[in-house]
């Protein structure tokens, strides 16, 4: 299969993650892939590495040179299917009319309605198959008027590795500045509103007053950074709660936690969880958005709605009970390794890309 994948993003999200995951699996299973991408992106850069041929266009202007590469890529007829992985993309595959050549797919990972404006209504008749990331996502999509023979459901995936050893362990603790008797519960997420940090803080302020060895460690960056730094000052915690900024070895932050929290109050399908949950991490996260298709209360999480008071009585919880942590983290790992392993979701887009093409070669 000859694939071309284009990605418009200039920053390393969620679903940069899975773009390079899909990216690798088709690689490894022998497709021919190539992607198109901004210029010295995260995503260029890491796919350039694993010997994957990249064709960068330039930040300024980005959507007009997208279409341009696009146009001529196409052109040249060494693909059958165009993947698009994020707005931008399709913005580009539509002015350069790629769905006159050939069938294009559109990854789908929010729950928003789609926008009813003549432009985007037309972007959006352009592509032959939406790839929603969960039934939530699918859901929303079929409530904005896509017709089910358009839609197909490919849940996101990670990487299922081998646990931390103890070595591993103290390590990456040692690294964060975290003393064996601290207990560290952690996120990583972009600082969005949307994905709640502020809970946890709130939260963390709380359950300091019973057990002054709780510490907080919130990787990433973002435009709520400072907001969430003014806080953890104003409540005091300025030495309980790091924040190392984007992290690239982000296998080292899961290596340092106890447990891990997730406070979004949206939410795709949440592969930062997802990550979490494979590494064996006892885990609370909400429902909303997709996560209900992840996590199952009491069984592979704690689940609670995303504010302060809940997130501290089950973070209390995990803290005073061993037994449950050891039991939240074993049937986690499993359900990952069951239902969102990165290879299932590799296998499963291939069968889309299959029963697209057989279809477009029957018009």
């Amino acid at each position: 299969m000859k694939v071309l994948y284009v990605d418009l993003e200039r920053e390393w999200r969620g679903g940069q993650s899975q773009a390079w995951l899909t990216l690798r699996g088709l690689q490894e299973r022998k497709h021919e892939v190539e992607l198109l991408a901004a210029q010295d992106s995260p995503l260029a850069k890491r796919v350039a590495a694993a010997g994957i041929s990249v064709h960068q266009v330039p930040r300024l202007g980005l959507r007009g040179w997208a279409a341009r590469a696009l146009h001529r890529l196409i052109a040249g007829g060494r693909f059958e299917i165009v993947h698009l992985n994020e707005p931008h993309a399709l913005t580009a595959a539509w002015l350069a009319k790629a769905y006159r050549r050939l069938p294009l797919l559109l990854s789908r990972r929010i729950g928003f309605p789609l926008q009813k404006n003549l432009v985007s209504q037309a972007r959006y008749r352009a592509v032959e198959r939406f790839v929603a990331n969960s039934k939530d996502v699918a859901q929303s999509l079929m409530n904005s008027g896509i017709a089910t023979a358009r839609l197909s459901i490919v849940n996101e995936g990670v990487e299922i590795p081998a646990l931390p050893t103890p070595e591993e362990r103290c390590s990456a603790r040692q690294h964060w500045g975290i003393k064996d008797n601290e207990f560290l519960f952690g996120c990583v997420s972009v600082f969005v509103p949307e994905k709640g940090q502020r809970h946890l803080i709130d939260a963390l302020q709380a359950v300091r007053e019973l057990h002054p060895e709780a510490r907080l460690l919130l990787a990433g960056d973002g435009e709520c950074r400072a907001g969430l730094e003014t806080l953890t000052k104003r409540l005091g915690l300025t030495e309980a709660v790091l924040f190392p900024g984007f992290v690239n070895n982000v296998a080292r932050v899961y290596a340092a936690l106890d447990a891990f929290v997730f406070p979004s109050e949206f939410e795709g399908l949440g592969t930062a969880l997802q990550a979490a949950m494979a590494v064996g991490l006892p885990c609370i996260s909400t429902r909303r958005g997709a996560l209900g298709e992840v996590v199952d209360n009491e069984q592979t999480a704690l689940v609670v709605e995303p504010n302060g008071k809940e997130f501290a009585a089950a973070m209390l919880r995990l803290m005073n009970d061993e037994a449950l942590r050891k039991r939240l983290g074993s049937a986690g790992r499993q359900e990952i390794e069951q239902r969102f392993s990165a290879g299932r979701m590799v296998e499963n887009t291939i069968r889309v890309y299959e029963d697209v093409l057989g279809k477009w070669r029957q018009l």
